[in-house]
């Protein structure tokens, strides 16, 4: 495509601002980045913000912003457009707005004046779902709103993905996953180089890709972990490749064997065998969705051992293989 493509996304009030900052910061920037020699078409994306009413737009924090044009105003063609959560009143009354939701279907990709993309941020999926768009679709929210949307029957909620793309709608989970997905639209148009080059100058994984899990299971145990085993998470993911046996484990906290997996499962919730397993499985997930290694290389530096290993302990905890898993969501997967 020669020139800008447009971006449109619709903020409600008492939306959450990083819902609608986020996205677009990665858009400008990959703009910014793009942008070539004097005379050249222009590349890259146009952004505003749509809303009930063009002007100051008060968002759940407090924070105002400043919405360009109310979106009923729309004619000409847009390519990508987003809808941003919030959780206010105010932001739960606009969403359902029956001239809001007529005008998201007439922009749905496939109507006659339809968008190229349509997706959603946080709880925008349910503005999506309410609209009648995502029927017969995957999706995904801000975990803590996935109940409100399995409430609509003819949507497959996937709680726990970062975000989730089923054709040309795509759904992203809670807050900096709508800049996560971002940079995944940025790659598909503009290739990895540019979507690389996004994610350094934002200081942003290049991919979190959908599939990959809302919550890290360090992340949840260091919530937990007090006294000595409060450093222990962080140790135990640089050391995957190694002997994560109960002793060890032990002896890097100072404790008896017996009182380190009584303490463990007191504080953790789980053993320290299935906690060190899963953390290797979040792990392995990870190298099937970024790289091209091998699986027995995947499974040595997972610390698995072996492929066969690491196949039990992904149909345990993912219920599919890993060559399942890199087929679904590995980098190379060509985008649905």
């Amino acid at each position: 495509m020669r020139g800008p493509r447009r971006v449109a996304l619709v903020a409600l009030p008492e939306a959450m601002s990083l819902d609608v900052i986020g996205p677009l910061e990665v858009f400008y920037t990959a703009s910014r980045l793009s942008r070539t020699a004097a005379g050249d078409p222009p590349s890259g994306y146009e952004v505003e913000v749509l809303a009930p009413e063009a002007g100051p737009l008060r968002t759940e924090s407090g924070v105002s912003l400043v919405a360009d044009r109310a979106w009923r105003e729309v004619r000409e063609p847009i390519d990508t457009l987003l809808v941003a959560g919030g959780g206010g009143p105010a932001w739960w009354r606009a969403a359902r707005d029956p001239e809001l939701l007529d005008w998201i279907r007439a922009q749905s990709p496939g109507s006659p004046r339809g968008v190229r993309r349509l997706g959603s941020v946080c709880s925008g999926a349910l503005v999506l779902a309410e609209a009648g768009v995502l029927d017969g679709r995957r999706a995904t929210t801000h975990w803590l709103a996935t109940e409100l949307l399995s409430a609509y029957p003819s949507i497959e909620v996937e709680p726990d993905a970062i975000f989730v793309r089923d054709g040309p709608i795509a759904t992203s989970a809670g807050v900096t996953a709508g800049m996560d997905l971002a940079l995944a639209l940025v790659e598909e148009d503009h290739g990895r180089e540019l979507a690389l080059a996004v994610a350094r100058m934002l200081v942003m994984f290049l991919k979190r890709p959908g599939g990959q899990s809302q919550f890290s299971e360090p992340l949840a145990a260091q919530a937990c972990a007090i006294g000595p085993l409060e450093n222990l998470p962080q140790w135990i993911v640089e050391h995957l490749s190694q002997d994560l046996s109960v002793p060890v484990l032990a002896r890097q906290v100072g404790m008896s064997p017996r009182h380190f997996a009584r303490t463990f499962v007191q504080q953790l919730g789980t053993t320290p065998a299935r906690y060190v397993e899963r953390v290797r499985v979040e792990r392995a997930r990870g190298e099937l969705e970024s790289t091209d290694l091998q699986i027995e290389e995947v499974a040595a530096r997972c610390g698995f051992g072996s492929a066969d290993h690491l196949r039990r302990s992904f149909l345990r905890h993912v219920e599919t293989t890993p060559n399942d898993y890199r087929r679904r969501f590995g980098r190379l997967r060509a985008s649905a």
